[in-house]
């Protein structure tokens, strides 16, 4: 099969031929339809994540079951799947009780093992893990789902239980941010998107944004606090940096809740945080990591009957010889919405 290969940090990606994965036990493995390229795609081509070379990226994925082995029960080649980025084992308390998000034992494609940019995937757990996709969604819908929709979707309503006419500051108009607006929307709250990229806060108040913020030299929590009358009920950093953070933060008013979702690695030291407004202002801050397989059938549920659309974020799609230039300078895109790879454009069958 194709796949787009990394041979070292910060390498120059290539698109090779490389055997085709089998399944692993209880796993399946997916002919990959569509997958989304991500921020974490880029922090591990970065080398912030320990990851073995060579590599193949690649985590929000949809497809079509290809093999599966002896002892899977629920799935059959030909099923129309996605899968959430976190991989339960299906076995620990964590999995038993639904909560594969923090699987002690977890996989993730991509990242722990080898990923979706390439024709095929091999999936671990497919019994606990594989979401069927209804016959009204497609493809790049389903796997738009699988890292960004879905953690902005358990972010907002299962951590922060946003409530109707709550303020909500998204800190960040990228995929994971401009799904945060669109599910505050929906959830009959007032987002707010701060970003650097006019064309993205945009799109953010196409979405449903009630208000933008252009965050080039303006100070974010003033503005906020000066918008919302003190401070938002809830605050997200979809972007993940110590300014982002911070902004969001500070963006609260008092016994606010503040979202974790970009990842924060420790680029220059461990990230300063102004935990002395969290202590003396009473904010709760919450971490979340993805969405685990059980919870997907409502948010498909609320995207079939239109209530959410994540196939108006996809702003392009692109096929793997596209990504050598365009995964090691996402950091610097000033593209708009969500970028979807097809593995198959370029290839033998296009």
């Amino acid at each position: 099969m194709r796949a787009l290969i990394l041979d070292a940090v910060r390498g120059t990606p290539a698109v090779r031929d490389v055997p085709s994965p089998v399944p692993p036990p209880g796993g399946v493995v997916v002919r990959v339809m569509a997958t989304g390229l991500c921020r974490s795609d880029w922090h591990a081509w970065a080398g912030h994540d320990d990851i073995a070379f060579p590599h193949v990226p690649g985590h929000e994925l949809a497809g079509v079951v290809a093999a599966v082995a002896d002892d899977v029960v629920a799935w059959r080649v030909g099923d129309r799947v996605t899968v959430p980025f976190v991989c339960g084992c299906g076995r620990c308390e964590w999995c038993l009780a639904g909560e594969a998000q923090v699987c002690p034992q977890q996989e993730q494609p991509g990242f722990t093992h080898w990923g979706s940019f390439a024709e095929q995937v091999a999936l671990h757990a497919a019994d606990a893990n594989l979401v069927r996709i209804p016959d009204g969604v497609d493809f790049a819908t389903a796997a738009s789902l699988g890292c960004r929709f879905a953690t902005a979707y358990r972010a907002l309503v299962s951590r922060a239980r946003v409530e109707a006419g709550e303020w909500v500051t998204v800190v960040g108009a990228g995929g994971v941010g401009l799904s945060a607006v669109m599910i505050a929307r929906a959830l009959g709250a007032r987002p707010i998107a701060i970003d650097r990229n006019p064309a993205a806060l945009e799109l953010a108040l196409q979405l449903g944004a009630e208000h933008a913020v252009l965050a080039d030299g303006t100070d974010v929590p003033a503005a906020v606090a000066a918008t919302t009358g003190g401070g938002s009920h809830v605050a997200v950093d979809a972007v993940g940096s110590e300014q982002t953070s911070a902004d969001a933060l500070l963006s609260l008013r008092r016994r606010g809740r503040h979202v974790q979702i970009g990842l924060l690695p420790p680029i220059d030291g461990h990230p300063r945080v102004p935990m002395s407004r969290v202590i003396a202002w009473e904010l709760d801050v919450l971490g979340s990591h993805g969405m685990a397989a059980r919870d997907y059938p409502g948010m498909l549920a609320l995207i079939e009957r239109g209530v959410l659309a994540p196939q108006r974020l996809v702003e392009r799609t692109v096929g793997l010889e596209e990504l050598v230039t365009l995964l090691p300078a996402f950091d610097r895109a000033t593209a708009a919405g969500i970028t979807m790879v097809d593995p198959r454009l370029g290839g033998p069958e296009a």
